[in-house]
């Protein structure tokens, strides 16, 4: 079997003893045969997709686009920072400090960071903001693709890009982990809230599904987890249908909708 948590694997160390207190309480469950250790596989897509995936976290958005048919929803983490309310969470748009632009109408005709067309948070959030303050379909002059949010706060402080949309979670884990990564830089504005990130498992078990909803809210519960849930910023975990995340597709349509198709 296949698990991973590779969306906020920013202390990988952390992440790992996570899934070791998890898989304590999905063996109580009656899961065999666990792997020791997460994978952190460089093709997500694949990963995601495979028949025998137990656990891993996704992305609302290519939930939506892409995996729907292939994975069952497990439920969200929920989480304790800033921009996370309940099960939901949200981006905020990273400027430079020095930057004159006060809010995202600022930066008609400027430069845009992403860190990937298929993100919720870096992409199409940005891209719901943005439509209704669109000409012609376009608002940015040019846009960069940066790989990761951490990458898209670097682009805005070497100049390359002037605003990012970040995940609210992705940034409050960076800047425990590098205090200094939003050294010169400003928060200008947030999008709308969304599900946050689904954690999945292979379509079809049932019984399967019920156990790692059983064994996520007994490790959320456990108070010898506490330090390591702390340190990733997990306040608890809810069950969550696949149905919440239709949010993610709106965004997309009513950007369509105003004309704008891509950032």
């Amino acid at each position: 079997m296949r698990v991973s948590l590779p969306m906020y694997g920013i202390n990988r160390d952390d992440v790992e003893l996570l899934w070791q207190g998890l898989s304590r309480w999905l063996t109580q469950e009656g899961e065999e045969d666990l792997p020791p250790n997460l994978c952190w596989p460089d093709d997500l897509y694949a990963h995601w997709q495979q028949p025998d995936l137990l656990l891993s976290q996704t992305c609302g958005y290519p939930l939506q686009e892409t995996l729907s048919a292939k994975v069952d929803v497990v439920g969200v983490f929920r989480y304790r920072a800033p921009g996370c309310e309940g099960n939901d969470y949200r981006s905020f748009l990273v400027a430079r400090k020095q930057d004159a632009g006060a809010d995202i109408g600022s930066f008609l005709g400027r430069k845009a960071a992403y860190n990937s067309e298929d993100s919720q948070s870096g992409y199409n959030a940005l891209r719901s903001v943005i439509a209704p303050l669109a000409h012609h379909g376009r608002f940015f002059a040019s846009t960069l693709q940066t790989g990761s949010h951490r990458a898209s706060l670097l682009a805005i402080k070497q100049g390359d890009a002037d605003i990012a949309a970040i995940d609210c979670v992705t940034l409050a884990l960076l800047q425990k982990a590098e205090p200094q990564c939003m050294s010169g830089l400003k928060i200008i504005g947030e999008t709308p809230p969304a599900p946050g990130l689904p954690l999945i498992t292979a379509a079809g078990n049932e019984t399967r599904l019920l156990r790692l909803r059983h064994a996520l809210k007994k490790m959320v519960e456990d108070p010898s987890m506490a330090a390591v849930r702390s340190r990733l910023l997990i306040s608890g975990f809810s069950p969550i249908s696949v149905d919440e995340y239709q949010r993610c597709s709106d965004m997309k349509q009513r950007a369509a909708a105003l004309g704008v198709t891509r950032l």
